[in-house]
């Protein structure tokens, strides 16, 4: 069944859903992580896991990647740890080949090659060749977790391009969606009117684009 706000959104870039999120004091925006290629898009539903550091049993990083739905946006919270991975070749591999989304991670990933070469999504904070194989373990699989200082749930919608990620809060997806167009409609028309010969504050001052307030 199509996800139609998944599709709305999608449609949209991720700096006109961060100027509807901003009105409607949702933060959403995620800071400092980035695609491996800037070409990488990715948009879907979020299904979570949480990393720590590992106990005197040792731990694996990737055993949840068979339970992962097509479609949906893998986010890995590994507390932003940049000196041990928890995604790499054979994860790659598996998620591409299962038709998920893409994968975002609050931490470092490794094996960037193969995931361009597959054109699979991948965002994180930098790229490390150290595996986090008996460094860090996952303790949590479809749990609320973190992006930097965005909270997302399972379930909550990601849309990734080449300027970052935003994070859709499930229970205002709808309002979000209906502001991006909005948004999206009246930045058109102002695009139209300054081709035309019209001074930007005149386009901006005539669609009432100035007035615009921040909604609570």
């Amino acid at each position: 069944m199509t996800d139609e706000i998944v599709k709305g959104l999608a449609e949209a870039a991720t700096s006109g859903i961060s100027d509807a999120l901003d009105r409607l004091g949702i933060a959403g925006q995620v800071h400092g992580i980035q695609p491996l290629d800037p070409d990488f898009a990715l948009a879907g539903r979020a299904f979570t896991g949480l990393y720590q550091p590992v106990d005197v049993n040792g731990g694996t990083v990737g055993d949840y990647i068979d339970d992962v739905p097509e479609g949906a946006v893998i986010v890995l919270d590994n507390r932003g740890r940049t000196d041990a991975t928890v995604w790499g070749d054979i994860l790659t591999l598996v998620a591409s080949s299962r038709g998920v989304a893409g994968t975002v991670i609050d931490g470092v990933c490794r094996d960037s090659k193969r995931a361009r070469e597959l054109n699979y999504p991948v965002f994180s904070r930098g790229r490390y060749m150290r595996t986090g194989k008996d460094r860090v373990q996952m303790v949590g699989i479809q749990v609320p977790v973190t992006l930097g200082e965005v909270r997302v749930r399972p379930g909550d919608v990601l849309i990734g391009d080449g300027d970052g990620i935003v994070v859709v809060p499930q229970e205002r997806e709808q309002e979000v969606l209906d502001l991006v167009r909005e948004i999206e409609s009246t930045e058109e028309r102002i695009r139209e009117q300054v081709q035309a010969g019209v001074a930007l504050v005149e386009a901006r001052r005539r669609l009432g684009y100035h007035r615009l307030q921040t909604k609570r």
